[in-house]
């Protein structure tokens, strides 16, 4: 085991309770929740279990202070998320050790990945607080004279309170994707992290507290999907849902939240294709191919799950992919050694096994990888398989973890018909050097994101959502502010 500072120690031997309304408060129930290292299989720190009571009191908190936070300056909501990010970059190495412990991830992969992009995030967010706008107007109304003007214009107001609910595969930076806009725009928020990975979040509020946000504009309610979570969605006190998850999930919130017409944000799953073409450097494609999907061992909604590469370089590509994910390090994420941490669970690991042995059982080639690499944690090997047929629930269905498929094309035609053959479309990478092939695949894919010679290339100025079943709505760029406000028309005769 890693060894841990006094502080880190000593938070993680408490048991956590809820931030609701600027107090550390237990579950109505009483009940916790253990949380598990997936790295030794171990309890590390409990959590409070909360439930619909819990959430009740958490909406009840955020409601009343959304009445002032609403009206407070813009200034002043862009210097606390500012402090915010200072306060999170002071205390980066703690989040990335807890991460680690709570996730799995290598910490180095914390530390310079998720914890940094939080804190840039959120200082890129704290700007669009001074930057909410409207429009002015001169429309031509029937039936106003002509010796009357029309002065119009449009407002955005703050949406109201918010209720996320965020994966386990990226706690901390997910946080921030939704807690800074909400709170950038005047929103108060209720947060609800997964219950595998609840950890980073309730620190997250401690220094929300710290730094002097308002009681009540943050409030953090840890517990399982189904009641907590439920609850959440369901609540007839939320103006807006924001969602990050698998797409089963996805659908049953946005069933709920259409009972009281709450609006919704859903980022979902994915099946990314990585499509390399035939002038592809080899070496380079296979590298970049090995980062798309063994990356944060593959509990990525962007993860290059299934690749196309040109008939001709097929088996130079394979071989080379297969070096790639023989020379990851299967170990414990606080190792400095650690390439391929664990999977976040051992029902994950059993999941993603399972789809490994349905693909043997399609009469698929296992090239490389395929078991554990472990007796101990949640690991599976990163795996490289072929000869599947594109029907296969291995090719359509998201495993999420550190398994590939890949798949020859010969003609660009078919290379569209098979990237486009999947109920999902949040992203897709290109790997070539023609210029004329890229511009022709580009508008062909159904995605909300293509990279090309690149994947998970991800930036705070560019918009990121899905087509199909990969979700509706925008996160990042101008669209964070877009859907965390409501739009409205003022009209006035003078």
């Amino acid at each position: 085991m890693t060894p841990l500072s006094a502080t880190i120690q000593s938070w993680l031997d408490k048991s956590h309770a809820h931030f609701i309304g600027g107090e550390w408060l237990p579950a109505a129930s009483g009940r916790t929740l253990d949380v598990y290292n997936p790295a030794t299989a171990e309890v590390i720190s409990r959590v409070a279990a909360g439930d619909a009571a819990d959430i009740d009191a958490a909406v009840a908190a955020a409601r009343e202070a959304f009445r002032h936070w609403r009206k407070s300056r813009p200034a002043r909501r862009e210097k606390l998320l500012l402090d915010l990010a200072d306060a999170l970059e002071a205390r980066a190495d703690d989040f990335a050790l807890l991460e680690t412990l709570d996730n799995g991830k290598p910490v180095t992969f914390s530390r310079h990945m998720d914890v940094n992009l939080a804190i840039d995030f959120i200082r890129y967010t704290a700007g669009w607080a001074t930057k909410i706008e409207g429009r002015s107007m001169t429309p031509s109304m029937p039936f106003v004279s002509d010796d009357k003007q029309i002065v119009a214009y449009t407002r955005r107001e703050p949406i109201g309170v918010v209720g996320a609910i965020i994966p386990w595969n990226f706690p901390l930076l997910m946080a921030a994707w939704k807690v800074a806009p909400a709170l950038a725009a005047g929103c108060s928020i209720v947060l609800k992290p997964a219950e595998d990975t609840p950890l980073t979040a309730l620190l997250l509020a401690e220094l929300v507290e710290q730094v002097g946000f308002p009681a009540g504009t943050l409030n953090v309610v840890t517990g399982l999907g189904h009641t907590a979570g439920a609850a959440l969605a369901a609540h007839p006190g939320i103006a807006k849902v924001a969602f990050t998850g698998s797409t089963p999930v996805g659908k049953q919130i946005g069933h709920a939240a259409m009972e009281n017409l709450t609006r919704t944000t859903l980022e979902l799953g994915g099946k990314s294709p990585v499509m390399v073409l035939a002038d592809a450097d080899v070496e380079a494609a296979a590298a970049g191919a090995a980062q798309a999907i063994f990356f944060n061992q593959g509990q990525v909604c962007t993860a290059g799950s299934r690749i196309y590469v040109h008939e001709s370089i097929h088996d130079a590509f394979v071989a080379r992919l297969a070096e790639q994910a023989r020379g990851l390090i299967l170990a414990p994420g606080w190792e400095p050694t650690a390439t391929l941490g664990p999977l976040v669970s051992a029902k994950q690991q059993s999941r993603v096994l399972a789809y490994i042995d349905q693909a043997r059982s399609d009469g698929g080639t296992i090239v490389t990888g395929g078991g554990t690499g472990r007796d101990i944690g949640y690991f599976v090997e990163p795996t490289v398989i072929t000869g599947l047929a594109q029907g296969s629930r291995c090719v359509q269905e998201e495993i999420f973890g550190p398994v590939v498929v890949v798949q020859t094309f010969g003609e660009l035609d078919e290379l569209v018909t098979l990237a486009n053959d999947s109920p999902y479309g949040l992203a897709a990478s290109i790997w070539s050097n023609d210029l004329s092939a890229v511009n022709r695949l580009v508008p062909e894919i159904e995605a909300g994101s293509v990279w090309i010679n690149g994947h998970n290339l991800l930036d705070a100025c560019m918009p990121f959502g899905g087509f199909k079943q990969s979700g509706i709505g925008r996160e990042l760029s101008d669209s964070l502010i877009e859907h965390y406000t409501e739009q409205k028309s003022v009209v006035m005769i003078v």
